[in-house]
């Protein structure tokens, strides 16, 4: 008998689930975003067997090729081999289909890490300003100052101001910090909503400690929009970061990004313009993919969207 009641159990709870699935599985949003996402990140993963050469390789000697146009290497050993330039060259001869597969690394990186720290951070700060009250006045004028400036002039001014080397922490501490605001008043109405309602109330009363109650009746209550919120701000950052590199202000020249590709082209487009427009191309999709992946999550997710449809 204990046997069934725990398999009973075990499918009750196992049901919510397998629903959540169905609907996502039915958004096109999630399903066409999900899967150029993928793709994206397959190609960033398995760059190396692409048919791709060494991002940084310089050959002068075969600058500011077409695509298609066909290149004779001598190998070490006497031979010759052809390797065809799908996408062309650049000024410096460097491969633009391989860059291009490489830099995918760079910006998936980015998106994921920043949605990550932000929303860990913005979690614990909008949990503290949302459920403490006293501290809720202090916490939310410094947010609005951060909000009170641009993101992209204060990503700037960040990146500058922190930039003695070429890496990629630079970049994501200054793509972080604009956007740890806008999770910290996320999670902040979301405590504010729950924290009224009767079963916290009786918790409260009941005498249960405070961490226990946050974890337990406040915390689930910000996992989806958090989620929601994770893909925009995943989008956001890899637009950025893009920004960022265009600017010469990001990750090193030599590092392959979709923004360092463009603007390492902006000299030559108009001669050359698929030094700029098939970089150009993926990052507008990766980026569109990501946000139709947010907004199907939203509409799966949150219950007021569904009522809405």
């Amino acid at each position: 008998m204990t046997v069934t009641t725990s398999a009973t159990d075990a499918e009750v709870s196992a049901a919510p689930r397998r629903s959540t699935a169905r609907k996502l599985a039915r958004q096109p949003n999630v399903v066409v975003g999900g899967l150029i996402v993928l793709l994206i990140a397959l190609l960033g993963i398995f760059a190396p067997v692409l048919g791709t050469k060494d991002p940084v390789e310089n050959n002068p000697s075969f600058k500011l090729k077409k695509p298609g146009a066909e290149a004779t290497i001598r190998n070490d050993d006497g031979t010759k081999s052809t390797y065809v330039h799908r996408l062309g060259t650049d000024s410096l001869g460097r491969d633009v289909w391989s860059r291009i597969a490489y830099g995918a690394r760079v910006s998936l990186i980015v998106g994921v890490t920043v949605a990550v720290l932000s929303i860990s951070i913005g979690l614990v700060i909008g949990l503290i300003a949302g459920y403490v009250r006293w501290l809720d006045f202090i916490i939310m004028r410094i947010m609005d100052g951060l909000m009170a400036i641009p993101a992209i002039l204060l990503a700037i001014a960040l990146v500058s101001l922190f930039r003695k080397g070429s890496g990629l922490l630079p970049v994501i501490v200054a793509i972080v910090v604009p956007d740890i605001p806008r999770v910290v008043r996320l999670v902040r109405s979301v405590v504010l909503s729950v924290r009224e309602e009767p079963y916290v109330e009786a918790a409260v009363i009941s005498g249960t400690p405070t961490v226990k109650l946050i974890v337990r009746h406040i915390l689930p209550n910000t996992v989806s929009p958090l989620i929601v919120q994770g893909t925009f701000i995943a989008a956001g950052a890899i637009l950025v970061e893009a920004v960022l590199s265009f600017l010469g202000i990001g990750v090193s020249p030599d590092t392959p990004t979709w923004g360092n590709i463009m603007a390492d082209g902006r000299t030559y487009f108009r001669i050359h313009p698929h030094l700029i427009l098939y970089p150009g191309i993926v990052l507008a999709l990766t980026v569109l993919a990501v946000n139709m992946l947010g907004d199907g999550l939203r509409d799966t997710l949150d219950p007021k969207m569904e009522r809405r449809i």
